[in-house]
């Protein structure tokens, strides 16, 4: 091999392990290439000259679609109905097309083939870019531990599974929530609790729960465990707890290691995942959003999509600004894939940034570009910074911290406090779901060359 080769892999800089992944990430590299050749030919071979015309009418009928699902979102009346047809039978379509032209063999051959494209290139980059866990160190067991419990949470989970004896069996005390109608401070309890002599302080109950006991902990400067008995239990899934076991949480009260882990801050008040404007925000202060989800999106959402309600937003990043968005994410950092939804999960919950997601659909043709393009389409601003300043056309406007709806003075300012909570977790949990990476097919080319870019290299290291 010359020198030049010799520079290219072999990484003496490196050990063999990531030498060998970064071998892993060629094969699998140079696998996606040559599926996504195959799937050129098999279209080529199998469409002919008329064939063409039907397979992109079969994408045009598939944009055609998104823009129903658009004006369905966007419009009431007559336009939300034909909306709602197109979204339902355009897809329809696109089978019927396919099975009578007779090309359906070169569709599903050119989707197999395409799939397994994208599988192999998520390979290749997953081979180079596993997400950099979080370390724990050993510390003793807490000596007097006190558990939030919110009964109501997670449709009963902590009286399904009988939290309250198990944590009081393990030596905590247990303060419990929600067993009458008046409202009990959790953030009061945990800040008594510690006055009282607590070592830790855990909760059981929902993300916006959690983020209040999470403050008082960092503040404090005391451990804090998370047990998931919420009904989403993002926080939980991200640290890698068992979301459907909530009992094998309170394994860390007697077999645990601390991590530490980044706390977001909006206008002073804390979070641990994500803190909402615009369109969502604006639907869950509804009085009838827990009753009726879909209904009331779908009331609200045509005055907020065009404008005629909701506040203009006005967003500052460290490097970016973004005008008007309809819908703004601020997580406690980045998710995986920009899910304005925040539907995803976080790689890392330390690199002491924030992640950013705006979108803004206009329009029916920039709602198909969403649905053909995903995440990388125009209308999606996805970034991360240290601090964010959202601004608008008014005093206060509605904000979902955690899922809380709240209403937050302008300027609402988002930070994050780095590693500046201790979170002691089960020695021996499931672990995080892995989070593909998007495929960037540009880096996928590079490792399949042997070219492989300076940030793919960095990320070696992690593996």
């Amino acid at each position: 091999m010359n020198g030049t080769g010799r520079s290219k892999w072999a990484l003496p800089h490196v050990g063999p392990a990531q030498q060998d992944a970064v071998a892993r990430a060629r094969s699998w590299a140079r696998l996606a290439l040559a599926l996504v050749a195959a799937c050129v030919a098999v279209v080529m071979a199998g469409a002919g000259s008329g064939g063409w015309l039907v397979l992109l009418a079969g994408f045009a009928l598939l944009a055609l679609a998104a823009a129903g699902v658009w004006w369905m979102l966007a419009h009431r009346g007559g336009p939300r109905l034909l909306g709602g047809l197109l979204a339902v039978t355009a897809p329809v379509g696109v089978l019927v097309l396919y099975a009578t032209s007779g090309l359906w063999p070169v569709a599903v051959g050119a989707l197999a083939l395409w799939a397994g494209a994208l599988a192999s290139a998520r390979a290749a980059l997953r081979s180079v870019r596993r997400p950099k866990g979080t370390h724990g160190r050993r510390t003793p067991p807490p000596r007097r531990p006190v558990l939030i419990m919110n009964v109501r949470s997670g449709g009963g989970k902590v009286v399904k599974h009988d939290l309250a004896a198990r944590a009081e069996a393990l030596g905590a005390r247990v303060i419990l929530l929600g067993v009458d109608d008046g409202y009990v401070d959790p953030a009061a309890e945990a800040r008594r609790a510690v006055a009282e002599g607590a070592d830790l302080l855990g909760v059981a109950g929902g993300d916006g729960t959690q983020a209040l006991v999470a403050g008082v902990a960092a503040e404090l400067d005391v451990p804090f465990l998370v047990v998931a008995a919420g009904t989403r239990n993002h926080f939980a899934m991200d640290l890698g707890l068992d979301r459907t076991d909530p009992v094998r949480s309170l394994d860390a009260l007697t077999s645990g290691v601390e991590l530490r882990v980044d706390l977001g801050d909006v206008s002073g008040r804390p979070f641990v995942n994500t803190v909402s404007f615009g369109a969502y925000a604006e639907i869950v202060q509804s009085p009838d959003y827990r009753d009726a989800k879909a209904a009331t999106a779908l009331d609200h959402l045509p005055d907020l999509l065009q404008g005629a309600s909701g506040p203009v937003l006005a967003v500052r990043t460290d490097d970016t600004a973004v005008h008007a968005p309809q819908a703004l994410l601020v997580s406690n950092n980045a998710y995986a894939r920009a899910d304005p939804l925040g539907g995803g999960r976080r790689p890392r919950l330390d690199s002491g940034l924030l992640g950013v997601i705006g979108v803004r659909v206009e329009s029916a043709a920039q709602a198909a570009e969403l649905a053909l393009l995903g995440e990388r389409a125009g209308s999606i601003t996805s970034v991360t910074s240290k601090r964010v300043v959202v601004e608008a056309d008014r005093e206060r406007i509605a904000v979902a911290v955690d899922g809380e709806a709240l209403e937050l003075d302008i300027p609402v300012v988002c930070t994050v406090r780095p590693a500046a909570l201790r979170v002691r977790v089960p020695r021996h949990r499931p672990g995080a779901a892995y989070a593909p990476p998007t495929v960037d097919w540009r880096r996928v080319a590079r490792l399949a060359l042997g070219h492989p870019d300076p940030r793919t290299i960095k990320e070696a290291y992690d593996v």
